[in-house]
């Protein structure tokens, strides 16, 4: 652990507007995860009062929120045919008797008919309580899908920034000495202008005896583009300026060093300004190495070809002259 602030450059000055605390008496992992969301676990108060139900299923995956829906109908129609099987199914006008389970069958599908009010016909209920049932399971059908319908608007439209991060940054040659580096690509067909990025570096170090985390902002080269169309190769070069002046790699390992991203940029298409996060740690950062070049003319060099999987190809490179050095 690194015992003072000796090795911080004494320009360097430390944020506490980050959101995160300064005390570490534990081990937090990483303070933003891959994914761009929060490494928080909450608790103290009832699982349901913790999670958003509508926030949950906006964030789902794709296959998790079809199956979500999909569970959910086939719950509710198993729920409401146990319902009219228990009544009696010879309550339900219309229906073909046979074994136990084809009885069944017939009562999930009437129910299937009635909460979605389509209403086939052959199936009807015929008596009080089957009808009240019905009218239950038909008011149910309706709130469903209206709130169904709202979520899939809600998944549709929501702005987004379709952004992918390198896996990894790298320390490079730059500018006759070297620079920590990191890249992003839009990977949708959307329009991005006024892009605006930010990377904070965030240290585990030792003050009077106790460990702290320090967050340093991290001045790079260009923080504003335009537009965002290609990929962009984030720079902060380690010069004397730079909060990892003196810093071997071994030094950033210890301290349990990570570099927090945040982007924000105008999404034409929603008119709506559109946030990205994610974060990197020491044993995501390659030391002598450099991005490949993502792009190239198309065969007739009429536009420009961008390959997104080639986001993370590296090749080594020579540092003559670092900043951070390897132990």
């Amino acid at each position: 652990m690194l015992s003072s602030f000796k090795k911080i450059n004494a320009k360097a000055l430390s944020q506490d507007n980050t959101g995160f605390g300064a005390n570490n008496t534990f081990n937090t992992g990483r303070f933003i995860n891959k994914d761009g969301k929060a490494n928080i676990e909450k608790t103290g108060i009832p699982y349901l009062q913790r999670y958003s139900i509508y926030h949950s299923l906006l964030d789902f995956a794709r296959w998790k929120f079809v199956s979500a829906i999909l569970g959910f109908f086939i719950g509710i129609n198993i729920a409401f045919a146990s319902v009219y099987y228990l009544i009696g199914v010879d309550q339900l006008g219309g229906i073909k008797f046979g074994s136990p389970l084809q009885n069944f069958g017939e009562a999930f599908f009437f129910s299937a008919q009635t909460f979605t009010t389509v209403g086939y016909g052959r199936i009807n209920p015929s008596g009080f309580i089957t009808s009240a049932v019905a009218a239950v399971e038909a008011l149910t059908g309706l709130l469903s899908f209206a709130v169904v319908t709202g979520l899939f608007y809600g998944r549709f439209s929501r702005p987004r920034a379709y952004l992918k991060f390198s896996h990894s940054m790298v320390i490079a040659p730059f500018k006759n000495g070297s620079a920590l580096m990191f890249r992003m690509v839009p990977y949708k067909n959307n329009q991005l202008t006024d892009a605006e990025v930010k990377a904070t570096l965030a240290m585990t170090l030792e003050e009077n005896g106790s460990k702290v985390n320090k967050f340093y902002p991290l001045d790079l080269e260009i923080s504003k583009v335009n537009t965002l169309n290609l990929n962009w190769t984030v720079v902060h070069k380690l010069d004397e300026k730079s909060p990892l002046s003196g810093f071997t790699l071994e030094d950033i390992k210890e301290a349990k060093t990570q570099v927090l991203i945040f982007v924000r940029a105008f999404d034409e298409a929603f008119s709506n300004t559109v946030v990205a996060r994610s974060s990197y740690t020491s044993e995501e950062i390659l030391y002598g190495a450099k991005f490949k070049i993502m792009y190239e003319s198309s065969h007739n060099s009429t536009s420009t070809k961008l390959h997104i999987n080639r986001l993370d190809d590296t090749e080594a490179a020579d540092i003559p002259l670092t900043i951070v050095k390897e132990a």
